[in-house]
């Protein structure tokens, strides 16, 4: 265990001199020795619960190209740990029920993700905590931030489709970051591309060394079920509607004669040469391989009939790791350090329409969060009290007394959170790996209902500070453009606006191409600067100067012009 953590002799051990103590007390032993017996046991007892609760801890995105069955996956696995009772039908117009994840009213009528969303139940005694992200390239954004508050990730891929430019995306954020991956490769019960074809394309594309831990027998019309490999024994398929869970075998491979009357004789020989072949091609599973993100165990299934998914969440909890060290700009943060330390990936305004409320998404990295204790928040210098807490199930909340590294819990927010924050017990702490994207499609924005302009500018202020978009002014006529990464952001913060804030919202194009963070030491330069470009700089929300570029041709002529001002991608 880290020192911080484990060093009790060092930390909380008090020498008791001779002029401390009095014989006639407590049969001649030091008059303190009692006491602080006493409270050696309370702080190991405490640090001991504290590892127990770490150990228990599992926090894992799902990510994917969309309709890949992304968010139908996480359904299921919310089934079989017990946490819903009845799947929703992501797209289904016939009936009322959504998928739990997708909370969002434009989300269920549109039949994607366009938020991340946070669900936590207990499974075989861990606490399993998912994060199921947007798969559509235009919410990107949010899906790289969370990827930086998960300890692993599995990965979905459509059986037709194969790996899809967002699936590769996405994986390389993971990459980058050493993040252990788990392949999900879905819908079975659908013709697609040959097992072997797919596992290639992961290797190739998506630069992953993998490991068959099932494999499948047939596929779509002669889709009979996978068998185990890592479990040792064979699922078979029963069709959606007639099954609430896969029939499990345990059976050998060299029970030739039970196997054959169960998939066939062709099938059985079929998969047995298929098998040979995996097993002479693939690496056998190497857990410390796959942990350290170099081995990427692969699974086959059907997420939509509920088949195979049992067998992905009983591997996962056997393999998937605890709360993981984070980086920060000037040291390692180690989950078992007794201090609280954590910081706020995600902001979420109006999860629940009607009590307008804000949510900081806040991963714990160390320590212990508390209810109603004290925070440091770095970033405002100042002291944070929260009151009220929350767990995730979707769009469901519970209030919480104490969150443990792993964990992410919502903290009501007054406007005090940008993402990245950071809180502490005290210590200043920045942590790294929060990307920040420069938007790359920009529109004026107008308010379209002038009886609603408290509405419209509170409404712009809330969906800007979740880091979907970002709101500039401009300097000579204070018109407002949004700047986004992907277009149906647009759609997303016009329906918010109405919907959420009782505003309307309406674009108008503008031609421009980069928004650059204008930096300069010089003043007299800067002043020169500004009043020679007036017309193409803007404030940020938090009042920074930037530079509007209607093509990178005018960032290079300025670089040329104005070799003493500075332009960033990024805002700090």
């Amino acid at each position: 265990m880290h020192e911080e953590a484990g060093g009790l002799g060092a930390k909380h051990r008090t020498t008791v001199s001779p002029q401390d103590s009095d014989p006639a007390e407590c049969g001649g032993m030091p008059k303190h020795s009692i006491e602080l017996s006493l409270s050696q046991i309370l702080v190991t007892f405490a640090l001991f619960m504290n590892l127990e609760e770490l150990n228990k801890r599992r926090t894992f995105g799902i990510v994917s190209h969309p309709d890949a069955g992304k968010t139908t996956l996480t359904e299921k696995l919310l089934l079989f740990g017990g946490a819903i009772q009845i799947a929703g039908a992501v797209k289904s117009n016939k009936i009322k029920k959504h998928a739990t994840s997708d909370f969002m009213e434009i989300e269920k009528q549109r039949g994607i993700s366009v938020a991340t969303s946070v669900m936590a139940f207990p499974y075989r005694g861990l606490q399993i905590n998912i994060l199921d992200t947007p798969g559509h390239k235009d919410f990107a954004e949010d899906t790289y931030r969370t990827l930086s508050a998960v300890d692993s990730a599995i990965v979905v891929i459509d059986v037709a489709k194969g790996v899809e430019e967002q699936t590769e995306k996405l994986v390389e954020v993971c990459r980058m970051r050493s993040t252990p991956i788990i392949v999900f490769i879905n819908k079975l019960d659908r013709e697609g591309k040959d097992a072997f074809d797919l596992l290639d394309e992961v290797e190739t594309q998506l630069k992953l060394r993998v490991t068959p831990l099932s494999w499948p027998i047939g596929m779509g019309q002669t889709f009979q079920g996978v068998y185990s490999i890592y479990e040792k024994k064979l699922i078979i398929f029963r069709a959606h509607g007639k099954q609430e869970e896969e029939e499990s075998i345990s059976i050998g491979l060299e029970e030739k004669e039970r196997f054959e009357s169960i998939i066939g004789v062709k099938a059985y020989a079929l998969f047995m040469e298929e098998l040979e072949t995996v097993h002479g091609v693939y690496p056998e599973f190497d857990r410390e391989a796959y942990l350290n993100g170099k081995l990427c165990p692969v699974f086959y299934g059907s997420a939509v009939n509920n088949f195979g998914v049992r067998e992905l969440l009983d591997c996962f909890v056997d393999i998937a790791p605890g709360p993981r060290s984070r980086e920060t700009e000037s040291r390692i943060i180690i989950p078992t350090e007794d201090k609280l330390s954590g910081f706020v990936f995600k902001i979420h305004a109006n999860m629940d329409p009607k009590h307008r409320d804000r949510i900081a998404f806040f991963r714990v990295c160390s320590g212990v969060f508390m209810r109603n204790t004290n925070y440091y928040h770095v970033r405002l210098d100042r002291q944070l009290k929260f009151s009220n807490p929350t767990s995730f199930m979707a769009a469901r909340k519970e209030i919480i007394d104490e969150a443990y590294p792993g964990d992410v819990i919502g903290l009501y927010d007054s406007g005090n959170f940008k993402i990245g924050d950071v809180l502490t017990e005290g210590e200043k702490l920045q942590f790294k790996g929060i990307p920040r994207f420069s938007p790359e499609i920009f529109r004026y924005v107008n308010n379209a209902d002038p009886g609603k302009f408290k509405q419209f500018a509170k409404g712009l202020e809330q969906l800007m500070d979740e880091g979907v978009a970002q709101l500039f002014t401009k300097e000579e006529s204070q018109r407002k453009i949004i700047g986004v990464v992907g277009a149906l952001q647009f759609d997303v913060i016009q329906y918010r606006l109405e919907h959420e804030y009782g505003a309307k919202c309406s674009y108008e194009p503008i031609q421009l191409a980069k928004a650059c963070w204008v930096h300069c030491s010089d003043i007299k330069k800067l002043n020169e600067f500004m009043s020679r470009r007036k017309k193409d700089l803007a404030r940020d929300k938090d009042g920074q100067l930037v530079f509007l570029a209607e093509s990178l041709w005018t960032i290079n002529l300025l670089k040329d012009n104005f070799p003493e001002i500075e332009m960033r991608n990024t805002s700090e």
